[in-house]
């Protein structure tokens, strides 16, 4: 039988989105493990080029204590479409259970390194709103600019993307 873990993934103001995934790797503090995407209204397009739709899949992985998760994005027919990395204020683990709390930003890095910051519009709506605070908003952007920078000078993704 194969091991899962339960993924709550919450989305500032109150969307959750919760789903059992298939383990592929329990590192302790780090969680690798294989899902769909289901249920977008979209497919996301970065440059023009659809990236992901439903159907797609993901090999993502969870970093317990950190600001951010990495997911390796595969197309139907199972082509690397590239990396998609999440902006979080947390990724916490009680057992079986992760628990994500999305800070909006996203960063999309296709197969050549060229990355891309997407949803900035929607973490400035955050602020406006008042759903956030100004120190949340310079905690997504300071995650986000550290992790391109570290993109830039290929420190970044961690090694353990690359092994599953």
């Amino acid at each position: 039988m194969t091991a899962k873990i339960h993924l709550v993934y919450k989305r500032i103001p109150n969307r959750i989105l919760e789903r059992d995934d298939e383990v592929i790797a329990d590192l302790g503090t780090i969680i690798v493990a294989r899902s769909r995407f289901e249920g977008m209204l979209a497919p996301l397009k970065v440059k023009g080029v659809k990236v992901i739709d439903n159907g797609y899949g993901m090999v993502y992985f969870a970093f317990i204590g950190e600001n951010y998760d990495i997911l390796k994005v595969y197309d139907e027919e199972g082509n690397f479409k590239g990396l998609y990395i999440d902006i979080l204020v947390y990724t916490k683990r009680e057992g079986n259970t992760l628990e994500m709390l999305d800070l909006f930003l996203d960063i999309f890095v296709f197969s050549d390194g060229e990355a891309f910051l997407l949803d900035e519009d929607e973490l400035e709506m955050a602020l406006n709103y008042g759903l956030i605070d100004k120190g949340t908003f310079d905690l997504a952007r300071s995650a986000a600019q550290g992790i391109l920078e570290r993109l830039k000078r290929r420190e970044f993704p961690p090694e353990i993307v690359w092994r599953y």
